[in-house]
C-alpha cells in the first residue's frame, strides 16, 4: 500500500482508539478511559488470531481444493503466483448474491471466499478480476486493519449503550448530566462509523488498483463490478444482514436494501471505482 494511505490509514485508526478512551473517560473518568483502551487492545487481539475463522463460520464457508472445486482453486493458485503471494486457502459460500472477500491476519495465513453465486454469474476473465482484487487485499496487508475497525467500532457503540443506560461517572465519582450519556450514546458510534467507512473505501480503491495490477486486465474487474452491483441489490444475503458489521469486507456491499446498516455504505460508489479502472487501461 503506498505511503500516504499507510498514513492515512494510521490517523483513521488512530481516531477510532482515541474516540474509544474519549467514551471510557467519560463513563469512568481516567479509570474509565484506561479500562476501555484495555478492553479495545484485548478486543484488537482476539480479531487478530481468531476474525478470519469467526468470519468464515458466520458465512458457512466451506474450504475447497484442486479436486472438489478445480475451476476455482486453480485460478486462485494462478493468481497468487503472479502476485508473489503464498498460496491462500480457498473457500465456496452457497449463497445467490454475487460477492467475494478475503480473510486471515497476514499473506501466510490467508483466506479468499466466493459465493456460488458470483461463480455462476461471472466469465472466467471476470473472475480472475475479482479474485485479484480479493488477493490485493492480502498482499497489501488490510485486511486486519479494517477487521481491528469493525471490532473498535462494535464495541464503541456497545460501550456507549452501557453509559446511556447505566449512566456514566466523572473522575470525582459523581454521575455525569443524563443528556450528556445520551449524546455519547448517539454520537459516539455514528463518529465511529464514519470512521470505519472511510477506512474501508480507501482500501477499496486500493484493492481494485492492485487486483488489476496482479490480473493484468482493469477492464476484467471493471466489467465484473459493474455486474456485481447490478444482480445483488436484488439477491439478499442473509448472513451479512445479520452480522452487518462484516460487509465491509465484500467487493460490493452485501446489505439488503431493507437494511438500516445499508445506508452506511462502507464502499465508494461502483460508477467511481468503474471509472478509475478505466482510466488504468486508458
Amino acid at each position: 500500500m503506498p505511503l500516504g494511505n499507510w498514513m492515512k490509514t494510521t490517523v483513521l485508526l488512530a481516531a477510532i482508539v482515541a474516540l474509544f478512551g474519549a467514551v471510557g473517560a467519560i463513563m469512568g473518568g481516567k479509570a474509565g478511559m484506561l479500562l476501555a483502551l484495555l478492553f479495545g487492545g484485548g478486543m484488537s487481539v482476539f480479531s487478530y488470531w481468531f476474525s478470519d475463522k469467526l468470519v468464515l463460520r458466520l458465512y458457512h464457508a466451506q474450504e475447497v481444493n484442486a479436486h472438489n472445486a478445480p475451476y476455482l482453486y486453480h485460478m486462485v493458485r494462478e493468481l497468487a503466483q503472479r502476485a508473489r503471494l503464498p498460496m491462500p486457502k480457498v473457500y465456496l459460500i452457497n449463497a445467490a448474491q454475487p460477492n467475494a472477500f478475503a480473510t486471515g491476519r497476514d499473506p501466510d495465513h490467508a483466506a479468499v471466499a466466493a459465493t456460488t453465486g458470483i461463480i455462476d454469474l461471472l466469465s472466467e476473465r471476470e473472475l480472475r478480476g475479482v479474485m485479484a482484487h480479493e488477493l490485493a487485499h492480502v498482499k497489501h496487508r488490510d485486511i486486519l486493519i479494517s477487521t481491528i475497525a469493525a471490532v473498535l467500532a462494535g464495541a464503541i457503540s456497545a460501550l456507549a449503550n452501557f453509559a446511556m443506560l447505566f449512566g456514566g461517572r466523572d473522575e470525582d465519582g459523581r454521575p455525569i448530566n443524563p443528556l450528556a450519556g445520551i449524546l455519547v450514546a448517539l454520537l459516539a458510534p455514528l463518529a465511529a462509523m464514519l470512521i470505519q467507512m472511510a477506512i474501508s473505501r480507501a482500501r477499496e480503491f486500493e484493492a481494485d488498483r492492485g487486483g488489476a495490477e496482479i490480473c493484468g486486465d482493469p477492464l476484467a474487474l471493471a466489467s465484473a463490478l459493474q455486474k456485481i452491483d447490478y444482480y445483488a441489490r436484488g439477491v439478499p444475503l442473509p448472513s451479512a444482514d445479520a452480522h452487518p458489521e462484516t460487509g465491509q469486507m465484500m467487493i460490493i456491499n452485501p446489505l439488503s436494501g431493507g437494511s438500516i446498516a445499508s445506508w452506511f455504505s462502507t464502499h465508494p460508489a461502483t460508477e467511481e471505482r468503474i471509472a478509475r479502472l478505466r482510466a488504468m487501461r486508458r
